[in-house]
């Protein structure tokens, strides 16, 4: 078996279709660890969960973004008000709805998503999504950061909204992992998403210490990609350019 680990998705369907074929992903034998924030952005989230759904061995980790979207499964409110990339979302998820009750929604149709639009297998697929995952050879995945001194089973919705690891991480670039960051030194390698590497200048993964950072700028307007690494021999693949891919079909 393959082990894989993803970046962030963000809606991008041809995109995680891509990634998936590039790297020769077998949907019943390898392992595919994805790294949250599946949805918002581009509108074909429900493809991308349903895509998701194929494969036999996948761990998801929650993102910031995956969590609103299961406030609003759960309590009927989108807690940013579907901004932030949500109206794609909701517009995927309405459209599909709209195709079983034959009605048309064009893609600037101003709607409301109920909340039974969702169908049960993506509503437990968002609700079985991890805070982070911990692998035998002792590899950690979590979709953001950490705040420096709590261990990594206090630190809370840090594990999926903390930008400021990233930003602070960044100052260190000589092989020693920070005393404060206690909670980096168990670990053999880091994989996180949520900063995207476009802000840093590159469409690609950039590795500090023994952190990984999967985000490689698949939200729109990041003009990034979404990338795959095979976890034991480091080799990756990625999208086109999302924003090209989507624009151009």
């Amino acid at each position: 078996m393959r082990r894989f680990v993803m970046g962030d998705i963000h809606g991008a369907y041809p995109a995680l279709l891509q990634c998936l074929t590039r790297s020769g992903f077998n949907y019943e034998a390898d392992l595919l660890i994805q790294l949250g924030d599946i949805v918002d952005g581009y509108d074909e989230s429900y493809c991308c969960v349903e895509e998701l759904l194929k494969i036999n061995n996948l761990i998801c980790i929650k993102g910031n973004h995956d969590v609103w979207f299961l406030e609003f499964i759960q309590t009927g409110q989108h807690p940013k008000f579907w901004g932030h990339g949500g109206e794609a979302t909701q517009l995927s998820y309405k459209r599909k709805t709209s195709r079983r009750r034959a009605i048309h929604y064009p893609k600037s149709f101003g709607i409301d998503l109920l909340p039974q639009d969702i169908p049960q297998s993506h509503r437990n697929f968002f609700l079985n999504q991890k805070s982070y995952h911990i692998t035998e050879d002792n590899c950690l995945f979590v979709h953001a950061g950490f705040k420096p001194y709590l261990t990594l089973q206090q630190q809370g919705d840090n594990l999926y909204n903390d930008r400021s690891f990233w930003e602070e991480i960044n100052k260190y670039r000589d092989g020693v992992i920070p005393e404060k960051f206690k909670v980096m030194q168990p670990y053999l390698q880091i994989y996180i998403g949520h900063s995207p590497t476009t802000k840093s200048g590159t469409d690609q993964p950039i590795h500090i210490l023994n952190i990984t950072n999967m985000d490689t700028g698949a939200a729109k307007g990041n003009n990034g990609r979404i990338t795959i690494m095979d976890l034991d021999s480091k080799e990756y693949w990625q999208s086109d350019q999302v924003d090209h891919i989507l624009y151009h079909r």
